[in-house]
């Protein structure tokens, strides 16, 4: 693997480690543009899938108090997700997946930008057990069919004004989770050869320090700022969702 490769992947490795370790999630937004310049797209994937489970794992060790807090409702998500993940990969024979990322694309702008504009933040206070599984399940099929299983969870919670380490004990267990069964999946298609595991190695001490970084810049913000960093992630994924589709 040549030097600039090297240092292509290292680059995606520290973007997208330390924003998964401040936010919980969006590994893939800030790193697949660096590995896409050096991988094929199915390895560029496949290493920060792999990526994002590992650094997510430190994720849930900060969080862990806060995962014993509702379990249950924990559960809601990530039961209806990981259905939704083998659901959505069959159903690509029958959807595009160009447009679909468009759909998400204008709401994730839409909603970011609009929050991201306004003083004051939406508070939806209520339980919504039924909303928590449809949003699960929906994150699911989205990975599945689209890479995108963060994308309602993330506008989902940011709407809720939980903690932030309650709301991360949401969305750090749910990206492992599908993430987790989404690389299983590539492993069994093949991803998973020399090249891909050889970049997922050289990115891995990145990640993991670029990750350590990120946690403790996430101790250090406040709840609202924390929720307005979510809604800043909305409007990023949705710009970077919108020129994907486009430039593809």
């Amino acid at each position: 693997m040549t030097a600039s490769a090297i240092v292509f992947i290292l680059l995606g490795a520290f973007a997208g480690g330390f924003v998964n370790g401040l936010a919980g999630t969006g590994t893939a937004l800030f790193a697949l543009g660096f590995l896409l310049v050096v991988l094929d797209p199915v390895s560029a994937v496949a290493v920060v899938t792999l990526m994002s489970v590992v650094t997510g794992l430190m994720g849930l060790w900060e969080v862990r108090a806060a995962l014993r807090v509702n379990v249950a409702r924990l559960m809601r998500f990530i039961i209806p997700g990981l259905i939704g993940v083998p659901i959505g990969l069959s159903l690509l024979t029958y959807i595009d997946a160009a447009t679909l990322k468009l759909v998400i694309a204008a709401l994730l702008i839409l909603y970011g930008g609009f929050f991201s504009l306004r003083a004051n933040l939406p508070r939806f206070q209520r339980r919504t057990p039924v909303l928590d599984a449809g949003v699960g399940l929906s994150g699911g099929l989205l990975g599945g069919m689209a890479g995108l299983s963060g994308a309602l969870p993330v506008i989902w919670c940011s709407l809720r004004p939980w903690p932030k380490a309650e709301t991360r004990a949401v969305l750090q267990p749910f990206n492992v989770a599908i993430l987790g069964l989404t690389a299983t999946l590539l492993w069994t298609r093949g991803a998973y050869d020399s090249t891909t595991v050889t970049a997922f190695f050289i990115a891995l001490p990145a990640s993991l320090l670029s990750a350590r970084l990120g946690l403790l810049a996430f101790r250090r913000v406040s709840d609202t700022l924390f929720r307005r960093l979510l809604i800043g992630l909305s409007l990023l994924l949705g710009l970077g969702l919108l020129a994907d589709a486009l430039w593809s």
